[in-house]
């Protein structure tokens, strides 16, 4: 076996007809026993662990998921646990049931092949209406539109709001600064007065600019 200068190289196959030396052996991953290239699958060598390494997959008819069948254990008792922990009848239609094309109408089973993505409106389609026409598409416009809306609200109401408290505090400092001068006691007694009837900061401005003399500073 080998060669003088490497005489560990190679070994021969354990298959008892064979007994080739091959120098690139395989060894079964279940029974660990070296093999040649001919022989190296389960089957070719008569693996008794070979059926171990096998995934077998059925399908539930009462929930439509797949099922492993674990080696060397009774398959009625792997399907009795199933139904009993992990079936869902619920999801039968779901796993079974075959999406079709939205337009009404239209009855066309959309699969790999004939599915086509509506780069507006994102929904997918059969061939047939895959244009924007043909599925009367939204598109974009009308979620640009409102984006558009709101972004032009929110903008005036912070305009607006800003505008009122610019005011009011124009309003307190001309109310403020009126208060401090002789000129003006007698007037400013009248203007709390009357102002404590305002309730609006608006009506309250427009009030004092046309009664009190405004934003006039002494």
């Amino acid at each position: 076996m080998g060669t003088p200068e490497f005489p560990d190289l190679g070994k021969h196959c354990f298959v008892v007809e064979c007994q080739q030396i091959d120098f690139l052996p395989f060894t079964c991953d279940s029974c660990h026993k070296v093999f040649c290239l001919e022989h190296r699958s389960y089957i070719k060598h008569n693996c008794p662990k070979g059926d171990k390494q096998n995934v077998t997959v059925v399908i539930c008819p009462l929930c439509a998921k797949g099922v492993h069948l674990i080696p060397d254990e009774d398959p009625n008792i792997t399907w009795e646990r199933h139904v009993n922990t992990d079936c869902d009848p619920s999801n039968y239609e779901k796993a079974t049931k075959k999406k079709k094309c939205p337009v009404p109408g239209c009855r066309e089973i959309l699969t790999f092949s004939n599915t086509i993505k509506c780069r507006d409106c994102m929904a997918d389609h059969c061939l047939k209406h895959r244009f924007g026409p043909d599925h009367k598409c939204p598109g974009p416009k009308k979620q640009e539109a409102a984006s558009s809306f709101r972004a032009s609200a929110e903008a005036g109401v912070a305009k607006l709001s800003s505008e009122l408290s610019q005011k009011w505090q124009t309003a307190k400092d001309g109310v403020g600064q009126s208060s401090n001068s002789g000129s003006r006691k007698r007037a400013i007694g009248g203007v709390s007065a009357m102002c404590k009837g305002f309730r609006d900061a608006v009506a309250l401005v427009e009030h004092v600019e046309r009664d009190h003399g405004g934003t006039s500073r002494a």
